[in-house]
């Protein structure tokens, strides 16, 4: 046997044995510890940017600093989110601070027209500071926010348009990120009773459905639509391994927006796609042992190649809501993937030590491996969803329901 494969056959071992002992862990001693561990991230990093006027955590850059970005940025919204949910678990002045002055520095989002994520800017702070302390000034910037958003919106086409770049290729372009967007629609309608926000939520997720997906439920990163028929003219996967490829944070956002449109609205036919995308990702041959799925499920080099622990915070957390509204077998199957892929994540693979990795909690997260961008480091938005997961299921644990 050669040298490389006994190291493999070992550190395969090793892993194995691990996994085991992590497995005899019980799932509520995992998560608290990655609730705690997330909280030391958190506030150390809330702590290092306090005095930088603006700035909110993004990842780390090539070389090896933090890399910060204003409001502007797409992702300004994931780390005030993040400090609302460990509030929400240890309601500590400390993290009240933080997660109003973090917030704070996202306001003027409110105001863009010209990026298709506000959902993502303003749902995942404003809105959870909103859930947790009622202040109607907080409201008002969602509303705000909604109605900025709704500029993007096309009748002719029945969505949200994603990107402004690419003129030559894409006429409308529409991402199958943008379902995570709609949330904020939802919300607006019903706090304000205007079912406007509503109707364009359903029309874009009903759009989305008929013309993203392949006949194997998984989908296309990009579509673009002609804007006179309002018809799609070009399918592509921009950040995947190739148009036809399966990129595994677009599996995740679409399992995620289709869980939370059935939740939203009610509408079977959104539970009965959830549950297609939720297959072919529960029995995808690529999807590795740890449940940790590789920056795309068809990309070449397969094993060789980074892991998105972004993607599986995402999918955990729509697993175990969707296991909740399918409670079958398939729903327990959701449940079960959940807490493969929370303590995964929860292990020293993917938990960062404290003070470590820049203050973020998780690494091994691929932003954009095409182009090169964010490739195993560690992103916002992933700490931001498994936090999210190991709230819903620490509820889930102690309440028997989210």
């Amino acid at each position: 046997m050669k040298k490389q494969h006994v190291l493999s056959f070992f550190s395969a071992a090793l892993l194995c044995v691990a996994c085991t002992d992590r497995t005899a862990e019980p799932l509520a001693d995992v998560v608290n510890r990655g609730l705690e561990a997330s909280t030391e991230q958190a506030l150390l990093m809330a702590q290092a940017l306090e005095e930088v006027e603006g700035q909110l955590p993004k990842t780390i850059g090539k070389d090896g600093q933090l890399e910060t970005s204003d409001y502007h940025w797409w992702c300004c919204g994931f780390f005030p989110g993040e400090l609302w949910y460990l509030y929400e678990n240890n309601p500590t002045p400390e993290l009240e601070k933080y997660a109003k002055l973090y917030t704070a520095r996202v306001e003027e989002v409110k105001n863009i027209t010209y990026s298709h994520d506000v959902g993502f800017m303003l749902n995942c702070s404003y809105g959870n500071g909103y859930r947790l302390l009622g202040d109607p000034a907080y409201r008002d910037v969602l509303v705000t926010g909604a109605n900025s958003l709704a500029t993007r919106y096309d009748s002719v086409v029945g969505a949200i348009r994603s990107w402004d770049f690419n003129k030559k290729i894409w006429q409308f372009p529409v991402i199958i990120d943008n379902m995570m967007n709609l949330e904020l629609f939802t919300w607006t309608s019903n706090a304000t009773g205007d079912d406007r926000f509503r109707k364009m939520a359903e029309s874009h997720a009903d759009v989305t459905m008929k013309h993203h997906f392949r006949d194997d439920y998984s989908c296309y990163h990009v579509v673009s639509y002609d804007t006179i028929t309002g018809l799609p003219h070009v399918k592509q996967t921009h950040q995947g391994a190739a148009d036809e490829s399966a990129w595994a944070r677009g599996q995740a956002w679409a399992l995620y927006g289709y869980t939370m449109m059935y939740r939203e609205t009610g509408k079977p036919e959104y539970l009965t796609h959830a549950r297609h995308v939720g297959e072919y990702i529960l029995n995808h041959p690529n999807m590795p042992a740890d449940k940790v799925p590789y920056w795309d499920f068809d990309a070449p080099g397969i094993p060789d190649v980074p892991r998105d622990a972004s993607a599986a915070a995402v999918m955990a957390s729509a697993f175990i809501e969707l296991s909740q509204l399918t409670k079958d077998d398939f729903g327990k199957r959701c449940l079960d993937m959940a807490e493969q892929q929370i303590r995964s994540l929860s292990s020293p693979e993917y938990l960062a030590a404290r003070g470590t990795n820049c203050n973020f909690a998780l690494m091994h997260s691929t932003g954009s491996f095409p182009s090169n961008s964010e490739v195993d480091v560690p992103l916002s938005y992933a700490d931001y969803y498994y936090v999210e997961a190991l709230m819903r299921m620490k509820r889930l644990l102690g309440e028997g329901s989210l």
